[in-house]
Order: C-alpha cells, then sequence, then structure tokens
C-alpha cells in the first residue's frame, strides 16, 4: 500500500481509505458482523484512513464495535458534523459539540483525527465561516480533534470555504465525484489546496455507481446522457474482458496531489479485491481508450445544495 501526506496535517495517509456509509445500509441491507470483517480486513491490508458520518444512519453505531480493541496507532478516523440521521441539517455551534459527544460515544473513541464540515453546500456559507468552524476549532483547542475539513459536492461552495477562512483553519477537502474516469474538474481547485497546504481526499472513483456494471442507482442525479455516456465506457470494458472499477479505481488513486480516494463497502471481498486494485500496475493504454470513450461527456457534471452554492452546469 502507499501512503501520502494529508496536506501539512501531519497524517500520512493510505491512497486508498475506507468509506464507512455502506455500514449504515444506506445503499442495501448490510451485515454488521460483514462490515466488521470488512473494517478488519482492511485495516490488516495496510489501509490506515476510516470515513464516517453521523448522517450515515447506523454507520458510526456499527463502527465502534469493529475499531474495539484495535491499537489507535493503526488508524486515522474521520467524522463529520452538520447532518445527523433522523434529524434536520444543523450547522449550529450546539450541533457540532453534540454530534462530536454522540460520534465518539457511539464509536468508543475520544478522539477524532479530523472533523469535517458536511455537505456545505446545503448550509449558508457566512454560518460555517461564523459559527460552525469557529465551534470546530473550540474542540481542536481543547484536544478532542486534530484536524479541521470541509466535504460537498459542488466545486464552487469548496472553493468558497477556502476563500472564506484564514490559511492554515480548513485542512482537508473531501470531494466526490470530481476525480473519476469521465470528471477530472476536482484538478481546477488542486493548486489553491497545495498552496494552502491543504490535504486533498477523493470519493466516489465510480461516480456513485456510474462506472459499474450494475449501474447508476434510480436516485443517482447525473442526467441521462451522462449516464448513457459511461454505459459505453463499461459495455467496451465487458466486450474485451476488462473491469472497469479496476480501472476506476486505479485511475482515481493515480494524482499525486490527491492524497487518497475513499471507497464505500462492507464485504470483505470487496475491500480486499479494491485494495489488489490499487496494488496493480495501471493498464495506459486500455485507460487511453475508456477515457476517449467518455471524452463526449467528460466534466459533464451534475450539483445540489442552496442556489447561491451550486456549480453552473457544463453540458
Amino acid at each position: 500500500m502507499e501512503y501520502r501526506p494529508l496536506g501539512h496535517t501531519g497524517l500520512n495517509i493510505s491512497v486508498l481509505s475506507l468509506g464507512g456509509s455502506s455500514f449504515g445500509g444506506l445503499f442495501r441491507q448490510t451485515d454488521d458482523n460483514e462490515s466488521i470483517k470488512t473494517v478488519h480486513t482492511a485495516l490488516d491490508l495496510g489501509i490506515n484512513y476510516i470515513d464516517v458520518s453521523p448522517g450515515y444512519a447506523r454507520a458510526e453505531a456499527v463502527l465502534g464495535p469493529a475499531l474495539k480493541g484495535i491499537d489507535r496507532s493503526r488508524y486515522y478516523l474521520a467524522t463529520k458534523v452538520g447532518p445527523m440521521t433522523g434529524l434536520p441539517r444543523d450547522y449550529s455551534a450546539e450541533r457540532v459539540n453534540l454530534s462530536l459527544d454522540n460520534s465518539c460515544r457511539l464509536m468508543g473513541v475520544d478522539f477524532i483525527n479530523v472533523l469535517q464540515c458536511h455537505d456545505i453546500e446545503y448550509a449558508d456559507i457566512n454560518q460555517i465561516v461564523a459559527e460552525t468552524i469557529p465551534a470546530m476549532l473550540k474542540l481542536k483547542a481543547a484536544g478532542r480533534i486534530g484536524h479541521i475539513g470541509i466535504t460537498g459536492l459542488p466545486l464552487k461552495v469548496l472553493s468558497d470555504g477556502l476563500d472564506r477562512t484564514a490559511p492554515g483553519i480548513v485542512e482537508t477537502l473531501l470531494s466526490f465525484c470530481h476525480f473519476e474516469l469521465n470528471d477530472t474538474s476536482l484538478e481546477s481547485l488542486l493548486p489553491k489546496c497545495r498552496e494552502r497546504g491543504v490535504g486533498v481526499i477523493n470519493a466516489s472513483p465510480t461516480g456513485m455507481g456510474l462506472l459499474t456494471e450494475r449501474g447508476a442507482p434510480s436516485w443517482h442525479p447525473a442526467p441521462p446522457h451522462i449516464i448513457a455516456g459511461c454505459r459505453k465506457a463499461v459495455a467496451y470494458c465487458q466486450s474485451i474482458g476488462e473491469n472497469i472499477v479496476k480501472l476506476a479505481v486505479q485511475f482515481s488513486i493515480s494524482h499525486p496531489d490527491i492524497a487518497t480516494t475513499l471507497v464505500g463497502t462492507a464485504n470483505p471481498d470487496n475491500i480486499r479485491k479494491n485494495i489488489a486494485y490499487a496494488e496493480a500496475p495501471l493498464d495506459q493504454e486500455l485507460l487511453a481508450t475508456v477515457r476517449q470513450i467518455l471524452q463526449p461527456i467528460h466534466n459533464h457534471n451534475f450539483t445540489r445544495g442552496r442556489p447561491e452554492n451550486q456549480d453552473p452546469l457544463l453540458g
């Protein structure tokens, strides 16, 4: 497993990391024992960064037993504030403190390495800057968290979040669906992150299912032409006996300025496969062909959140 620095945090993390959304059963009914085995398998095979959220249903409650008895030096733990399952989104200072207390209780820990504002496109950025992040800074000063991050889908709001805070305050940025075979628009933010020492976390290397044989789920926000374009790339890989998920994972970890890519699964065999993909050489000829197939929809996007936080639609 390769490891890269997470910006200026001092954390050296695996290029492939484990996302906990699947543990909450958000995508399919899952077995808690299988989820626990998945965590143990990931750690045993070199993954050392785990990302979860109180917005992922039961995920933190499942992760707690999985981490019980494991030496804390073996992993870095990230969670989020803002959404909590069953409650309205709330980015107040009160929610920040409540959320962290609850997360630590469920996971059986007293320290979170990276605490992130979750999906800030749904928030008033003024509140994030004036209330949410200052509350997180107090937690950092108290020694309860190590570092502060922001997450979201629109790149615009992530850039705004960096611009509206002093350098060194926001230390990590989590983006999803913007560095994958069909969309590399995250590259536009990398120079700013590099200049500020912000660690970049990529997620959803298959575009939330776009680049899989199963295909995008019914709830997927991508418009039909993006879905159809991705199906062409999937069909090509099938026709020559290649696995597009393998290619997608390998491509997602290929940029040296992206510290890690999150993959979410509650299946130990799947995490083994993803780790094997990450450690295998990238087929440059196949990559070039697939990216050529995807060129007509390259960087075509979808967005969400408050109107002022949304990205302009391309394509």
